[in-house]
């Protein structure tokens, strides 16, 4: 379910700073977040951010498609390794 227009993006606060510390710095470094629950705004396009997925930071370059997103859906928390059927299919 979608969150309520008048109420606008959740965005957690240390990320706010974070992103205006990293644009201020010549260097471009991934910025780590652990908030996947957080919205992409405009201010974060072409930073980088370590999005934790679990286990580790997984690099996200944010671009213009991605404002409106949730930064979870960038970085995925399973590993798909196909179905067990699938091995027996093709060993014959």
């Amino acid at each position: 379910m979608a969150r309520s227009v008048w109420k606008g993006p959740f965005v957690d606060g240390y990320m706010l700073k974070k992103a205006e510390k990293a644009r201020g710095s010549a260097r471009s470094e991934v910025v780590k977040i652990w908030s996947r629950r957080s919205t992409i705004l405009p201010q974060f396009v072409g930073l980088t951010f370590g999005v934790y997925n679990g286990q580790k930071h997984i690099p996200v370059q944010v671009s213009e498609d991605m404002v409106g997103h949730r930064f979870g859906e960038f970085a995925p928390t399973r590993t798909f390794y196909g179905h067990a059927a699938d091995k027996k299919s093709k060993r014959k």
